[in-house]
């Protein structure tokens, strides 16, 4: 059976074009089989963004690098960039098939990014480092591999850096919460919507 997190997708293709609006701005994306919430815009990974803009205009950053840790298509990763055009974005994700749909997506809606796939971190430049981190991270892939996405970002976060994650409660959420408080001595709750929860950690400077 085909997953969203296999590295290379066998099932046949079948393109189709989604819609998405958020904080006043249309966006198109190509989606595919086998990748990530093909049909639209899960409802997590929206929350997540309205989250995400909301406290990094709150915030007050303005500007570095910001990666879309588990970028799917790419949908964070372009919606962040169109809103905040000083940070350099990169994607990563173990699917070779939503990286190729990433970087088309990109282009089909004017924004400059990098999408490249990746195991976790391993395939991105070891002296890489990121002031902004954004996951949905892959439940189904297990809690493993999901911890293993925090402690890489983690690694590779400056003094300062911010991680934003998403999770239902039913998928792990306290437990996510737990991990984040261990590895950055801290984790607030952002938002709480339909089961849904965004979290926070900073990493000490």
């Amino acid at each position: 059976m085909a997953h969203y997190f296999d590295e290379n997708p066998s099932t046949g293709s079948d393109r189709r074009m989604i819609d998405y609006r958020i904080d006043g701005t249309n966006f198109t994306f190509v989606t595919d089989t086998d990748v990530f919430s093909r049909r639209e815009v899960d409802f997590g990974t929206n929350l997540l963004l309205e989250e995400l803009i909301r406290d990094i205009r709150e915030s007050g950053r303005n500007g570095g690098n910001f990666l879309d840790l588990g970028c799917g298509v790419g949908v964070v990763g372009i919606v962040f960039k169109y809103k905040f055009m000083r940070f350099d974005v990169t994607g990563v994700d173990v699917n070779s098939r939503a990286v190729s749909l990433a970087n088309e997506n990109a282009k089909r809606n004017g924004i400059e990014a990098s999408f490249s796939q990746s195991d976790a971190l391993s395939g991105i430049d070891s002296g890489m480092m990121f002031d902004v981190v954004a996951t949905n991270p892959p439940v189904r892939a297990g809690k493993a591999t999901v911890f293993r996405f925090y402690e890489e970002a983690y690694s590779r976060m400056k003094g300062g850096a911010a991680i934003y994650v998403v999770l239902q409660r039913k998928q792990g959420a306290p437990s996510t919460e737990k991990k984040l408080t261990e590895l950055f001595g801290n984790c607030e709750t952002l938002g709480i919507e339909g089961g849904y929860r965004v979290m926070k950690a900073v990493k000490s400077l």
